[in-house]
């Protein structure tokens, strides 16, 4: 009966490419020597043609197409490996997996030297749970295809699923011939004697390997932790000893022989060798830091005097100042003790030794920001920028340095550069903020149009940016323009912080410009319940807002206030003088 099937899915076309396909195309005319050589000429002209056909009709997604033509291809040659693969792999993908099992055994019986056609079936019995038939079809491919090494690690996990140890071990037995011996290996038996409780022959198996690479002390250090694992500690004390005796200075041998003093009991022995192996410059920066990790565990746990940890960092970065893993793991402990302070002349000699560590850069331009040093500011973020120019954090933080300083060109000039470092990964946020910045900068230049302009790109980058539509809204009611525009903006920040004295004294001001002052009274009240009263601005607002709801003697009270504050507005002195409220 003709199998026909619509509108597969275009998901055929990964799953029918498969490597099988295209060895088979390849080995085409081998193929069909081996398997249809009772075939005549003209017969197998035919079968070529219609394959070939076939794999042309599969490229083009002509599934139905391609499947007909290979049934066609086994009804010239029923025992075509070839067709019966391809013909397989269609079943499989229809889920008609006893006709795919049929087909693709029916090729690995007629072409047992296809190294593909038997991966594949393997791969099957495997995926159905079949792991007996597995391992059988595995075993024969090792004999078949010695240069093969897949089938041999695969037989080693199917020997270890079915708990067959000895089996597992003679395969790795058959891997170590073929590759030599190795950690890998020998780790692997080691573990699998210790499974069978043969110890001896897991021990017997890592000495092997240490006979084997007698100048390869870390097999030797290894074999001692293994000795220390297992109880055996009179061995591993001797193992140590033997490889100190012959290089004084191995780290691990070092490592390992305090960790022996350690479990036995001998604290300061095992003070003795860490201190050893930290005080010693060729020990690797590596080994040093899990060490000192491992120091600061236990101290925690303990909870022991921090103090200690502390002198022993000083003590090795006085000894070794090129390196400055160590000092950032120290940099990284004060800040877990809140030693902000303490942490700044270990950033400092961070960044001395590795100018492009942006982390230490960040966790010092932290700090000099918490301690409100403007001068530390400027110095890590201009250093920052010439190692790493496209850190944009420190283009950030300096134009907020010299916006402090009203070097207001500069800090233009800082975020303009900044933006050129832009890609696709910049955060919007980020991106919202400089131009936040240059819109607040050019304001103070006094470039009104640039400055709206700026606010604009702020808001398309991040639309939930509130100090940007604070700042836009207030500018905007400054100059009487666009007043809806600056209520709608105003509204989303006293929204977002309701609290927020600054954001409700700019919606107060903009609804007084638009001539609401009763609600822009309830607004300026809040702002002051808030915090606002420590701003002459928002005081003298809150004067301006009373006169116009009818309180001249309260908007008196507020003007002198915010006169005795500093105030210095001509205006404000005119308003006290004459009683009352003047537009600036």
């Amino acid at each position: 009966m003709r199998l026909k099937y619509f509108a597969i899915s275009l998901l055929l076309v990964g799953l029918l490419a498969s490597c099988g396909t295209s060895r088979s195309l390849k080995r085409e005319n081998k193929q069909v020597a081996t398997s249809i050589k009772s075939l005549s000429p003209e017969e197998q002209r035919r079968y070529d043609y219609y394959f070939l056909e076939a794999i042309r009709m599969k490229a083009q997604n002509e599934y139905d197409a391609a499947f007909d033509l290979l049934q066609h291809c086994l009804r010239i040659d029923p025992n075509a490996s070839s067709a019966l693969y391809e013909i397989s792999q269609y079943y499989l993908y229809l889920k008609m997996a006893s006709q795919g099992q049929v087909a693709l055994e029916a090729a690995v019986a007629n072409e047992p030297d296809n190294y593909w056609y038997a991966q594949a079936l393997a791969n099957l019995y495997q995926q159905q749970g079949e792991r007996e038939k597995t391992i059988v079809l595995l075993e024969d491919m090792v004999t078949r295809f010695p240069d093969r090494r897949e089938s041999l690690f695969a037989l080693i996990d199917l020997y270890g699923l079915t708990g067959n140890s000895e089996k597992v071990i003679s395969t790795l037995d058959r891997v170590e011939a073929l590759l030599g011996k190795s950690e890998q290996l020998s780790m692997e038996k080691f573990r699998i004697y210790l499974q069978m409780q043969e110890t001896e022959k897991a021990f017997d198996e890592i000495e092997g390997l240490v006979d084997e690479y007698p100048m390869e002390y870390r097999y030797q250090v290894l074999l001692g932790d293994l000795y220390m694992q297992n109880n055996k500690t009179e061995d591993a004390y001797n193992t140590y000893q033997k490889v100190l005796q012959a290089e004084p200075d191995n780290a691990m041998a070092i490592l390992s022989l305090a960790g022996y003093y350690e479990q036995t009991l001998q604290p300061e022995l095992y003070k003795e060798q860490i201190d050893k192996l930290l005080m010693q410059k060729q020990v690797p920066a590596e080994t040093k830091l899990n060490v000192m990790r491992e120091l600061i565990i236990q101290n925690e746990q303990a909870k022991g005097d921090s103090t200690q940890i502390i002198n022993l960092f000083e003590e090795i970065i006085a000894l070794d100042t090129e390196d400055d893993q160590i000092p950032m793991l120290y940099a990284q402990y004060l800040w877990s003790k809140n030693s902000y302070q303490a942490s700044i002349p270990v950033l400092e000699q961070i960044l001395r030794i590795d100018p492009t560590n942006k982390a230490a850069g960040l966790m010092l331009l932290r700090v000099a920001l918490q301690n409100n040093d403007y001068a530390l500011v400027k110095k890590v973020c201009e250093s920052g920028i010439n190692a790493t120019p496209d850190a944009l954090d420190f283009y950030f933080y300096l134009a907020l340095a010299y916006n402090q300083e009203e070097r207001y060109e500069e800090a233009l000039a800082t975020c303009t550069k900044a933006l050129e470092y832009v890609t696709g990964e910049t955060s919007k946020e980020l991106i919202s903020d400089f131009y936040s910045i240059m819109g607040d900068l050019n304001h103070s230049l006094k470039r009104v149009n640039e400055a709206f302009t700026a606010y604009d790109s702020s808001i398309a980058c991040n639309p939930n940016n509130i100090g940007a539509l604070n700042n836009y809204a207030y500018y905007l009611s400054v100059e009487r323009k666009e007043l809806d525009k600056a209520e709608e903006m105003s509204y989303r920040t006293v929204k977002a912080e309701p609290n927020n004295a600054t954001f409700l004294d700019t919606y107060a001001w903009i609804l007084f410009e638009k001539g609401n002052y009763t609600e822009a009274r309830i607004y300026i009240d809040d702002a002051m319940k808030n915090g606002g009263g420590e701003s002459d601005v928002v005081v003298e607002h809150c004067g301006d807002i009373y006169y116009m709801v009818g309180d001249v003697e309260g908007a008196l009270n507020y003007w002198k206030q915010s006169l005795d504050m500093g105030n210095s507005s001509k205006t404000l002195k005119e308003k006290i003088r004459k009683k009352k409220y003047i537009a600036e």
